[in-house]
């Protein structure tokens, strides 16, 4: 009699074990394309939530953002008339929130108080945000699983306790705390990197890329290192040494494979995260980002800047968790869609 069927549920994909499914024995899969387009239908309702609900927070600011544009100098009463009613401040929450949203679905994102249209900043700045993303996410992989597996495979070691250490000081500190201290040090006092902008290119972008992805590559490096150490524990594993199989054999292609899993998921769902909180380090490092744009808009109460940009941001997350979902069975044959 064989062993009991287990069943572990990975969000909306199942892993099914050999015990309902022999060897050979496949479970019905469903096609992927279908599974796809159910879960970019389920997008529209996150994102009309998620873009009201920005919209409100925007139009709940104390002040007027018409003064605010003036500054010092008092705008004449008709001059503000007609900027309010220009960009209907005077109306309700949701009569403005409807006259947005029928803009955006003509493809026009609004423009903000200075005229210029809010999809002109998006595709000037979005990037700069990217490639500071993809520096922090290359970090992430490189450094957080390299040092997770090599801490997963020497447990108990000098290696493994610093690794330890390490990320639990660096998940202690804050990002704006960090950044300030790394840019003083490695770049004022040291003259390492640029302090500020991106004059310099890529270099530019490694030290706000290693702070952007320094707490995501702490938890990187602990869960690969978990992960692994689990692993190596399993029944398989052990009847794969048993078999005569070389330890880099065991490790690379049946062990590494599976701790692989929680970790993908994990990065997949932090590059949104990452695009998110990238508003801190640009800040931070004086990058003109999307991340800089939505600082400066939030102080000056550009509401169609902050709306558009967040709920693009809000797309990507649902977009890469949708990706993570399709790489489940890249790395798991036994992962099938439903």
């Amino acid at each position: 009699m064989g062993l009991p069927a287990v069943v572990v549920t990975h969000g909306a994909v199942r892993l099914f074990p050999s015990a309902d499914h022999p060897a050979g024995a496949r479970p019905e899969e469903r096609p992927v394309g279908r599974y796809v387009a159910r879960r970019l239908l389920l997008t529209i309702p996150v994102l009309i939530g998620a873009s009201f609900l920005i919209f409100a927070m925007v139009y709940a600011l104390p002040g007027d953002p018409i003064r605010a544009l003036a500054g010092d100098r008092p705008l004449p009463a008709s001059v503000q008339a007609a900027l309010t009613a220009e960009f209907n401040l005077d109306d309700p929450l949701l009569v403005q929130y409807a006259k947005y949203v029928g803009g955006l679905l003509q493809g026009d994102f609004g423009t903000d108080f200075r005229g210029r249209p809010v999809l002109d900043t998006i595709s000037q700045r979005l990037p700069v945000t990217v490639t500071l993303t993809a520096v922090a996410i290359f970090f992430e992989i490189l450094i957080g699983i390299t040092a997770g597996v090599l801490a997963g495979l020497r447990r108990g070691s000098f290696f493994d306790n610093l690794v330890l250490v390490s990320t639990t000081l660096v998940v202690s500190i804050p990002v704006l705390v960090l950044g300030f201290v790394s840019q003083y040090v490695l770049g004022v006092r040291l003259g390492w990197f640029p302090v500020a902008g991106i004059t310099q290119g890529l270099y530019s972008y490694l030290l706000p890329g290693f702070i952007l992805a320094a707490t995501s590559l702490a938890y990187v490096t602990r869960l690969t290192r978990t992960s692994l150490a689990d692993s190596l524990r399993a029944d398989y594993v052990r009847t794969a040494r048993a078999k005569g199989l070389a330890p880099r054999t065991v490790v690379v292609r049946h062990t590494l494979r599976n701790s692989l899993i929680p970790v993908v998921t994990f990065i997949g769902a932090d590059i949104g995260g990452l695009l998110g909180g990238a508003i801190i380090t640009e800040a931070v490092f004086n990058i003109p980002g999307l991340g800089r744009a939505v600082f400066d808009a939030v102080s000056q109460q550009e509401g169609a800047v902050v709306v558009g940009i967040i709920t693009l941001m809000v797309f990507f997350f649902i977009f890469f968790n949708l990706v993570v979902d399709v790489l489940y069975a890249v790395l798991d044959p036994r992962i099938r869609y439903e």
